[in-house]
């Protein structure tokens, strides 16, 4: 049996949670869901950053305790788990969680007794944004390229990781696939920041610019620890690393696959600085790194900072939660932004959940009703005519395994709507209509072969959309011999 770990980002709880964001969940979701349905073990972990400077200046800006804003915030995120029909096996906040802290105190002292610590005095530009110094040349116009914010100057002395220690080791994990960063454009992209020479980076934070808020640096209680370096410590303290858990050997330093989604704009903290820690400490290292782009308004990144927000409670509540995930699925391409209107998703919804799935099963279930009195029948004779429906319903399995080891659930969700188009035209091309006024005995080959493709759609649809998935078994499920009476499946949007 494999052993699947699938985790996300943790955001920083300065505000509610936006769409992009589900967009992140939603795709690990169907990861951990698909290799759960192939049979593999698998642990699928979010949570929220907590211990950030951005989160300091948002409750002071409300004029309300730190604590309290992102123990408000951060239950908004957990609290996806409902309309986004989330299957997280495990969720850890930053601030308030035990385990976080120890782990992030292992980390440490395991880095410094590698000699990969040190203290430095220290000038940079930094982005609060970001929580990230730049350097001068990777600003634009003088402002922070994700935030157009101009930058704080900050001189003060904090500890370093000796990155640059690391560049061979890095570059050749990268090139030799140990660890698979995808698309292959953002691989090259961390090449190309290796190319460029790896610079030691700070991990601390004075108390003074952190405001008291963070985990203190162990042996030296005046700093704080950065807050990315803290961050990431999340995919190993989740498991008890420091403690004498055994998860952290069995779905860390064991696991046959360590898999981070991630967003475009924090590549080089998950490919740079996250396996560089790792190698410092000894730990394991990712298997994969797949990289997503950014969801847009109007052309314009979602971000709570930028004020181009879409709530994706607020959007379930409006359109119901397998139009939002379909739509992130559907639409949203391997590579490059999509734009989010909510007439593309209505649109979407509309023909591909009500018009087409949803069109399809209750046809298939009224024609079984109609023709069978709601049982299912028997195929007595064969019909030459399946033969383009049973290549997508047997194919459509390893389609989708395969698009989704290439990290392409567009691609996937394709493969799902192959069985929709081809059993739509089935229905077309044999009219069992007409071969129940002619009586034709082929009628109940076609009926059998319509209701077993709906069924194996079912099957391969519960990773992606796994409420309506369970709707279409129990609507394809004979109670007392029958199938229930045809109800619809989708609501058709406005």
């Amino acid at each position: 049996m494999t052993r699947t770990y699938v985790t996300t980002t943790i955001p920083f709880v300065n505000a509610r949670p936006h769409l992009g964001f589900a967009l992140e969940l939603v795709q690990a979701d169907v990861l951990a869901r698909h290799r759960r349905h192939r049979g593999d073990e698998v642990r699928f972990l979010t949570g929220t950053d907590e211990n950030s400077l951005k989160n300091v200046l948002a409750a002071e800006a409300e004029g309300i305790p730190v604590q309290q804003l992102v123990d408000r915030n951060a239950a908004a995120f957990e609290g996806l788990r409902t309309p986004l029909d989330l299957s997280f096996d495990d969720f850890i906040r930053t601030s308030s969680d035990p385990r976080h802290r120890t782990g992030v105190e292992q980390l440490w002292q395991r880095c410094a007794a590698a000699g990969d610590l040190y203290l430095k005095h220290y000038e940079g530009l930094y982005c609060v944004g970001c929580e990230q110094f730049y350097q001068p040349e990777d600003l634009a116009d003088g402002r922070c390229p994700d935030h157009g914010t101009e930058p704080q100057l900050v001189a003060e002395e904090n500890w370093f990781f000796r990155l640059s220690r690391y560049a061979e080791p890095l570059r050749e994990l990268i090139t030799s696939g140990r660890i698979r960063i995808e698309p292959a454009s953002r691989r090259n992209e961390v090449l190309a920041l290796i190319e460029g020479g790896l610079h030691d980076f700070s991990v601390s934070r004075s108390q003074r610019r952190a405001r008291g808020w963070g985990i203190p640096v162990p042996g030296d209680p005046d700093q704080v620890v950065y807050v990315w370096w803290d961050a990431l410590g999340n995919y190993v303290s989740s498991l008890g690393y420091g403690t004498d858990s055994p998860d952290l050997e069995h779905w860390w330093q064991e696991s046959d696959r360590r898999i981070h989604l991630l967003g475009k704009g924090v590549v080089r903290f998950h490919a740079v600085y996250w396996p560089a820690t790792l190698l410092s400490a000894g730990l394991a290292l990712p298997t994969e790194i797949l990289v997503h782009d950014y969801l847009t308004v109007d052309g314009r990144k979602i971000s709570k900072s930028a004020g181009t927000t879409i709530d994706p409670a607020e959007l379930v509540a409006e359109v119901g939660t397998d139009a939002v995930r379909w739509w992130l699925l559907r639409d949203v391409p391997r590579i490059g932004d999509a734009d989010f209107t909510r007439e593309r998703l209505i649109a979407r919804s509309n023909a591909d959940l009500a018009g087409g799935l949803g069109n399809l099963v209750n046809r298939v279930v009224s024609l079984i009703h109609r023709y069978c009195d709601g049982r299912v029948p028997a195929a007595t004779v064969p019909d030459p005519q399946a033969g383009e429906l049973q290549y997508a319903v047997s194919n459509a399995p390893a389609r989708i395994d395969e698009a989704l080891a290439n990290y392409d659930f567009r691609q996937a969700a394709h493969a799902l709507w192959e069985i929709v188009e081809s059993a739509n035209r089935y229905i077309e091309t044999t009219t069992p209509w007409q071969l129940a006024r002619s009586q034709d005995p082929l009628l109940h080959t076609v009926l059998g072969n319509l209701h077993h493709a709906c069924l194996q759609l079912a099957t391969e649809l519960s990773p992606f959309l796994p409420s309506a998935a369970a709707r279409i078994t129990a609507q394809c499920t004979p109670v007392e011999g029958k199938l229930p009476p045809a109800t619809p499946l989708f609501p058709r949007l406005t």
